[in-house]
């Protein structure tokens, strides 16, 4: 299709149907490709689109993370979409979980043990849940006896927390704002300091 007439007739419709259709992140050098529109005009318009987005009464917005680009729910309605499907809150963190993300996301790569050292209890059941709620990811091994694994955010942590980059994390008590909206769990706090292995 004429770049022209894309940008004019059908820019919005075309990159709303597929991220509405993707459901996860697309990638902007992938609408790029496909589309036949520069990476720039891409991120320009949907960054349009987004403001727009957040400016009206709509329920959905446009998140950026990582070079990616997703369509997801406002998070304000969250309870409301909770309660109207029947889904239930048990996926959410506990206190300790969070205070575990946010030592990983300011101090970022860092060890399981580096992370028990701050907190002063064992991270070994946080670090795990983070782990498979994709928040954070294991970023290689320290050089040090048993070769622990550093552990980093993910880009779904920075869509979580809304965020478009690691540059823009907040002061820590915004941070822990943003990230108790990701739902609280009551679990019962670690208390018996880890030992340096592969974590």
């Amino acid at each position: 299709m004429a770049n022209n007439q894309w940008e004019q007739d059908k820019s919005w419709g075309v990159l709303e149907g597929i991220l509405f259709a993707a459901g996860d992140p697309v990638k902007t050098r992938d609408l790029s490709d496909v589309l036949g529109v520069s990476a720039e005009r891409i991120d320009s318009i949907l960054e349009t689109m987004a403001d727009r987005y957040e400016g009206m009464d709509r329920g959905i917005r446009l998140v950026r993370a990582g070079g990616s680009w997703q369509m997801s729910t406002k998070p304000e309605l969250y309870p409301v979409i909770q309660k109207v499907l029947g889904l239930e809150q048990k996926n959410g963190l506990s206190r300790a979980a969070l205070e575990t993300l946010a030592i990983i996301a300011y101090r970022q790569p860092v060890t399981r043990v580096d992370v028990e050292k701050i907190r002063g209890v064992s991270c070994s059941s946080s670090i795990q849940r983070l782990t498979d709620r994709e928040l954070i990811e294991e970023a290689g091994r320290k050089e040090a006896p048993g070769r622990p694994f550093f552990y980093r955010t993910t880009d779904l942590f920075l869509r979580s927390v809304h965020l478009e980059n690691l540059g823009d994390l907040p002061c820590f008590e915004e941070f822990m704002k943003r990230a108790e909206k990701l739902n609280l769990d009551e679990e019962p706090e670690e208390d018996n300091a880890g030992k340096e292995g592969n974590g």
